[in-house]
C-alpha cells in the first residue's frame, strides 16, 4: 500500500486545493493530509478560518482518507507517525524539495518528495479570492459595491 502525505494551510477552500489533493491521491492508495496549525502559519497572512474548521473542511473532501492537524513544535512528528512513501508539495509551497528530502533522511525517513503542478486557473489561491472579494464586494467601492460587468445576484 502506497501512503501519500499532502500538507497545507487550506484556508478558504477552492478548486486549487481540490486539484492538489486529487493529484496527490492519484499517486498512492491512501492520502493523509496534514493541516497547518494556526500558530505555525508564519510565511503568509494568518488564516481567516480557525484550524479546527479548516481541518473539518479537509476531512470532508472525497480524495482525503485521513486528515490531522500538524504538530505545534515539530513538523516532522506526524510524518514519523504516518511513515509515508510520498510527500507532495503544492506548486506554491515554500519548501525546497531537496532540502526537505535531506531533512527526512536525517530523521530516518525514506519518502519521495514530489511537487504537484499548479491548477490551471487564475482563481486558485486563497489570497486571490480575498483580493477578488475586496475588489468586488468591499466597503470602499464608489459604485455601490458592484464591479463593472460583475454578476449581480
Amino acid at each position: 500500500m502506497i501512503r501519500v502525505v499532502a500538507t497545507g494551510t487550506f484556508d478558504i477552500l477552492h478548486p486549487g486545493h481540490l486539484y492538489y489533493l486529487e493529484k496527490s491521491r492519484e499517486l498512492g492508495d491512501e492520502l493523509y493530509v496534514i493541516v497547518a496549525r494556526d500558530a505555525n502559519v508564519r510565511h503568509k497572512p494568518r488564516p481567516i478560518l480557525p484550524e479546527e474548521q479548516r481541518l473539518r473542511m479537509v476531512e470532508a473532501l472525497k480524495p482525503v482518507d485521513h486528515a490531522l492537524l500538524g504538530d505545534l513544535h515539530d513538523m516532522f512528528r506526524p510524518i514519523e507517525e504516518i511513515r509515508p512513501d510520498i510527500i507532495t508539495l503544492g506548486f506554491n509551497q515554500h519548501f525546497d524539495p531537496g532540502v526537505l528530502r535531506q531533512k527526512l533522511v536525517d530523521r530516518g525517513l525514506d519518502a519521495d518528495v514530489t511537487r504537484i503542478p499548479g491548477y490551471p486557473n487564475l482563481v486558485a489561491s486563497s489570497s486571490k479570492i480575498v483580493e477578488l472579494i475586496l475588489a468586488n464586494r468591499g466597503p470602499a467601492r464608489s459604485d455601490g459595491g458592484h464591479a463593472a460587468g460583475a454578476h449581480q445576484g
